[in-house]
């Protein structure tokens, strides 16, 4: 599996809004576990992801993937994600991200995308209020909380 032009396709079809050309990188039964908008399952909503859900709200994205290491079942990359804001309070502003996508691959393909995003300075320079932060906190705060891997954590 050539893990560089994965990558660079992955990149290329969100920033092309090409949900179709980015879905067919997923298995039929994927699951892309977005930071803002929760799971989209199967390829259809995965597409629709990119396609409607990303597209509607901002444009002009530009996603770099840096340094990728991959044991070929499990891909870690560093990213940094950008996009031209269309919400009203950002007043046309680039936002940015950085952070670390956890690809599960099978057959060359992936099967799972989740991600562990540093969101607060790009809420920030959203202009969200912060009641509207805390409460996208809170979110990620609890679906962290609801996985397997914390439950050392929570005393169970």
């Amino acid at each position: 599996m050539d893990i560089a032009a994965l990558l660079q396709s992955f990149s290329n079809a969100v920033e092309r809004r090409n949900g179709a050309a980015f879905a067919q990188l997923f298995t039929e039964d994927a699951v892309y576990h977005d930071v803002f908008y929760g799971a989209f399952k199967g390829r259809a909503r995965i597409a629709e992801l990119i396609d409607d859900w990303f597209y509607r709200t901002a444009e002009d994205f530009r996603w770099l993937l840096h340094d990728p290491v991959s044991d070929g079942t499990t891909l870690y990359a560093r990213y940094t994600f950008s996009y031209k804001s269309l919400l009203p309070e950002a007043q046309g502003k680039r936002v940015m991200f950085e952070g670390v996508a956890i690809f599960t691959l099978r057959d060359g393909m992936i099967a799972d995308y989740r991600e562990v995003a540093n969101a607060g300075p790009a809420l920030v320079d959203l202009g969200f209020a912060p009641e509207r932060i805390a409460k996208i906190l809170a979110r990620q705060g609890t679906e962290l909380k609801a996985r397997p891997e914390a439950r050392p954590h929570l005393g169970h």
